[in-house]
C-alpha cells in the first residue's frame, strides 16, 4: 500500500457540492482512472480517502488537501495524469507526493485556514482598516449563530488569527483572513465579515491556504 497527499482546487462549478459528495466524486474518478484504492477494515469497508477540512457550500478553494491510500505503489506523476483526466471541470490537481503511513491524519494537523472575502461596500479603505484594527485589538468578541439545534454562543475573537485589507475590487473590497481551523473550533469567514460591520453576505469567498501543524508558525501573517 501507499499513502499519497494531494492538493487540488475547486472552482465556481463545484462550489455548491457538499463535502460528502466531493469524496464520492473523487472515489468515482479514481475508479475510472483504474487506480486501486485501499479499503478500511471492519463490517463496512470504505475507501481510505480523507480531506483536511470540510469546505462550506458556496466557497471556492485553491488550497484543498486530501490523503488517499492506494493498494499498490504508483508514480505521483502517473497518479496526477490518470486522475486528472477523470475530474470534472472546476477541479484541478496541484501536487501529488507520497507520505509515510505514520504521518498523522490531515484532520489532526490542520491549524489555520486562509481566505479572501470579497465584500460589496461603500466604505472606504481607511474605515475598513480602522475596523480591522479594532477587532484585532479586542480580548474577546462575544458572538452567536443559530443551528438546527438552536442558538450557539461563543467567542469569535479566539477563532481569528489575522485580518488584513487586500485591496479594492469592483465596487467593494477584498479582505484577507487567517482563521483558526482545528478540533477546538473553526472560524467562518462570513461571520468575521459580519463582525467587521458588513451586513450583506460576501459576494465571494475563496479559501487560499490550509496551514498544517508540522513546520508552521501560527503567529505569522498570512
Amino acid at each position: 500500500m501507499q499513502r499519497l497527499r494531494i492538493s487540488f482546487s475547486r472552482g465556481e462549478a463545484l462550489k455548491y457540492i457538499s463535502h460528502l459528495d466531493i469524496i464520492r466524486l473523487w472515489e468515482r474518478a479514481l475508479r475510472r482512472a483504474h487506480i486501486r484504492l485501499a479499503y478500511s477494515e471492519g463490517f463496512s469497508p470504505h475507501p481510505r480517502i480523507s480531506l483536511a477540512a470540510p469546505l462550506s457550500v458556496g466557497i471556492t478553494s485553491e488550497a484543498e488537501l486530501m490523503d488517499v491510500t492506494v493498494a499498490n505503489q504508483v508514480s505521483p506523476h502517473w497518479f496526477s495524469a490518470a486522475a486528472g483526466q477523470q475530474l470534472p471541470a472546476g477541479m484541478e490537481i496541484g501536487s501529488v507526493y507520497p507520505i509515510a503511513p505514520s504521518v498523522p491524519s490531515l484532520q489532526s494537523q490542520v491549524r489555520f485556514a486562509g481566505y479572501e472575502v470579497n465584500i460589496e461596500t461603500e466604505k472606504g479603505a481607511a474605515e475598513i482598516e480602522a475596523t480591522i484594527s479594532h477587532i484585532l485589538a479586542l480580548a474577546q468578541l462575544p458572538w452567536h449563530h443559530y443551528r438546527d439545534t438552536g442558538r450557539r454562543d461563543y467567542d469569535l475573537r479566539v477563532l481569528i488569527d489575522d485580518i488584513w485589507l487586500v485591496g479594492p475590487e469592483r465596487g467593494g473590497y477584498t479582505i484577507g483572513m487567517r482563521l483558526r481551523c482545528d478540533s477546538n473550533g473553526s472560524g467562518r469567514p462570513e461571520q468575521v465579515a459580519a463582525a467587521l460591520g458588513f451586513t450583506g453576505h460576501p459576494r465571494a469567498i475563496r479559501r487560499t491556504k490550509l496551514v498544517l501543524d508540522a513546520g508552521t508558525r501560527p503567529g505569522t501573517r498570512r
